[in-house]
Formats: structure tokens, sequence, C-alpha cells
């Protein structure tokens, strides 16, 4: 196996992967609270920890990868109050409109799927495992909470202080907790709440321990990766750390990642800016692929801005990318053999963290080289594609076939005449093989023919004049 290299948000640097146990990784990523339809952040973590798993696997490793559903919460419990839909048909539906978009998507499931209600008597059996340890306590009015001083290293994850710890955290019940930063673990139910029964009197589980309790069922101990969003660092990652290195005695996570946040034209998406771009409405407009070339062009851990050029630009770039492809294999039907190099670069980029960006980046040269070698009638223009095909489909790319995707695709505009392509392509092909003296007498060909020529670093657009 190749040597990788994961960014770990708990040490704060690139590190090498080893995992516990050669050859397998135990993989967890949060997954989406239930609590309404899946919007693009939501789109963008699935995305990003699917593509890490299958590149492991390329990798060698059998990866066990586990994402869960929080499915009973306040959010979702307000929900069922402003819609009269009880809390858990409501959470049932949205999972279906979820795993459907999803689906659309094409992104594939986890090895596993959780979802916090099918464990409640797991939750309830960690939390008493806590109590019995002298880590948590009963806070007289049904709720249980985490003794936050019982654990020293708490604050290892996002590095605040106690001092810090309750800013910008809901505060609750400040007269039941030994400390106001400690945490609820299990909450007593509300009158007209979903509530189920326990050692404490009905109630429901704090957010927190759902991930701690799901992991420890699908997992054991101890896992490899544990990843999510930034902005679940703290306090929810920093507290499923407390919990069960509490309980267990041992190091949770080897490695801990955390993919960006969205914005949307640079500010942060958000209900209250009415800013929201839900999964459904832009796989409406453009492909899947186009989805998955934007949000993996950036790094994983930046924060992405969708712009209003975002998708529309993926969209053309693909455009431009099939159109090639379409050309090669009609040119060369019959070529079977690969361009290794292609897959090395790929490689060599994702063994650096994941690095989708420069991996996306990679491929401009590549289909340059590949319009070169259809210009000169070479046919290892289309090794490049076929390899370019098979490396890529990791990343959810050039999966269809191109004169598929370009009917769907393609901008619907006048027909650019036959004999005005063939010029700009023997003008591009004159660019490849650096004849400038040619390709300037083209370039005013295509203006005595009525067409302007843009160049671009992947080609060019044709302007009628």
């Amino acid at each position: 196996m190749q040597t990788m290299k994961i960014y770990n948000s708990l040490t704060r640097r690139k590190e090498e992967f080893v995992p516990l146990e050669a050859g397998k990784v135990k993989m967890y990523a949060c997954g989406i609270t239930v609590s309404g339809e899946a919007h693009i952040g939501h789109g963008f973590q699935a995305l990003v920890y699917d593509v890490f798993r299958k590149f492991l696997e390329k990798q060698g490793y059998q990866v066990t990868y586990a994402r869960n559903y929080t499915d009973v919460d306040d959010k979702i419990i307000a929900k069922s109050r402003e819609t009269g839909i009880p809390a858990d048909v409501y959470a049932k539906m949205m999972i279906e409109k979820i795993d459907e978009v999803m689906a659309q998507a094409k992104i594939d499931e986890p090895t596993l799927w959780i979802k916090a209600t099918e464990h409640i008597g797991d939750i309830i059996a960690f939390i008493g495992g806590l109590i019995r340890k002298g880590h948590a306590y009963e806070g007289g009015n049904g709720d249980v909470y985490f003794d936050v001083d019982s654990f020293p290293a708490y604050g290892q994850l996002s590095g605040r202080s106690k001092e810090d710890m309750l800013d910008g955290v809901r505060v609750e019940n400040d007269e039941n907790k030994k400390n106001a930063y400690d945490f609820a673990l299990w909450k007593a139910a509300k009158p007209g709440e979903i509530c189920w029964d326990s050692p404490w009197g009905k109630g429901r589980p704090g957010w927190h321990i759902e991930c701690s309790a799901m992991n420890y069922v699908a997992f054991g101990e101890r896992i490899d990766i544990h990843g999510g969003g930034r902005d679940l660092i703290f306090p929810h990652h920093e507290n499923e750390i407390a919990q069960t290195e509490a309980l267990t005695g041992k190091k949770f996570a080897d490695y801990w990642m955390h993919n960006g946040l969205i914005k949307v034209n640079g500010q942060k998406m958000s209900k209250s800016l009415g800013n929201v771009l839900l999964m459904k409405d832009v796989l409406a407009q453009y492909s899947d692929e186009a989805l998955k070339f934007a949000l993996l062009s950036g790094n994983y851990r930046a924060d992405l801005n969708i712009t209003d050029r975002l998708f529309p630009d993926a969209e053309a770039h693909l455009v431009r990318f099939y159109t090639l492809i379409e050309k090669i294999e009609r040119a060369f039907p019959d070529e079977t053999e690969k361009e290794v190099s292609v897959d090395e670069k790929f490689n060599a980029a994702m063994q650096d963290d994941f690095n989708t960006a420069l991996a996306i980046s990679e491929l401009f040269g590549d289909f340059r080289e590949a319009g070169r070698l259809l210009a000169e009638n070479d046919p290892r223009a289309r090794r490049i594609v076929n390899q370019i095909r098979e490396t890529y489909a990791l990343l959810g790319l050039f999966r269809r076939d191109a004169a598929e995707y370009l009917a769907a695709y393609a901008p619907r505009g006048e027909e650019i005449p036959a004999e005005v392509k063939a010029v700009a392509e023997a003008r591009l092909a004159a660019r490849a093989a650096k004849d400038w003296g040619r390709s300037d007498a083209l370039r005013e060909q295509l203006k005595e023919m009525g067409y302007a020529v843009k160049d671009s670093k992947d080609g060019y657009t044709l302007v009628k004049l």
C-alpha cells in the first residue's frame, strides 16, 4: 500500500496514515440531522467522505464506513410542532427525501447506516456506564449530565478553555448542573414530546451521546477516522471524545477530519439569510457530475464559496471535456490501452490529504494532450481518455456516454456550421503545434466566415459576429 497523509484536526498537522489494524479502516462520519431536506452543505460532506472511502479502497484497504442519521433532536421536535406531523413520522419522511436526492446525485451509501432511534437501548446503556464510572450524574429532574470536570483532557480537539466553552453554546437548566458547561446526555421529556422509558424517567438522548454510543456499537472502543463538518469540532466532536474516552479509558479516534463550510456569494449559508441552496434545486438545473466537479475543485478543508457561476462553469468545463471525449472515441473506437501517467498523477494528489483540487486541475493538461494527439491522428489520445474515465470515476466523473451527456447538457444555441468547426479545430491543432502563423491565418478565416474565436486554457469558444 502507498503512503497516505491525512490532515488531523486533533494534532493540527498532516500525518502518515497508519490504521489500527493492518489493511483495514474503520471510518465514521457524522451525517444529517433530518429536520429538513438536504442542502448543498449536506451534499458536500456526504460526497467528500464517500470519495475518501473509495480512494482508501483503491489503495487496498478494506473500509467499513458508517454514517448516522440524527432522527430525534430539538430541531425535529420543533418541526413536528410546526407541521403537526409526529416527530418520528416527520423524520422518516425527511430521510426518504434525503436518500432520494443523494441517489440522484449518485453519492453512494456507506457500509453502515445508523439511526439514533434504532439505538436508544445502546444509548441508555452507555449513559449508565458513564454514571457508574463517575463521569455523569442525574440532575434531579430526569435529565442526566456529563461532568466535564471529571475529564481533564476536555478541550483537546477544539483548543478551548473552560472559560471559552460557554461562548456560543446554549446553556439549559443551570440549577440542575454542577457546572454551567456540563452538557446533557439524557433529556427529560416535555409534554407532547417523543420519548422513551429510561432508568431516569421518560425522555430522549442528548445530541452528542448518540454518535458516541452508535460508534461504540458499530466499531467497539476505537476507530481510525472520525469525520464531519468543521462546525462540529465544538461542541459535538469535543463532547464525543469526552464521553467515549471517559467510558473506555482509551483514545477514541486516531484521525479527526473536518470539511469546510458552505458560503453563498461570500455569505454564510443560513436559513436566517434565506440563502439555503437545496440539493434538489441544484440537480434540477445541473448534472450530478457538474455538482461533483464544482464541489471537489477546492480543498475539502476550505470553505466552499458558491458563486452564481460555480455550477454553470463546472458544467461548461464538462461539456468541453465530453465533446473531446466523443471525438476521440469516435476516431479510435478499438483502442483499449490506458495512459498510466494519468492514474499516477491522480494517486499522488489524493495520497496527499485527498487533494481533489489538484487531481481535477490535472485534467486540463491531460485533455490538452489528448486534443493534440487527436489532431495528429495518434491513437494515444484514446489511451488518455480510457485512463481518465477509469481513474476519475472514483470522483464520480466521466461515467456517462459522451453523446448522451452532450445531448442532455450541451448549450442549446444556434448550430455552428460544420465547416466553421473544422477551421476552428484546425486552428486549435496549429496552436498546439505552436504554428502561430497558421493559427493567425485561420483566425482571420473564421472572421471572414462570420465568427470570432475566444481562446481559453482548455480550448476555445466560437462567437457569431
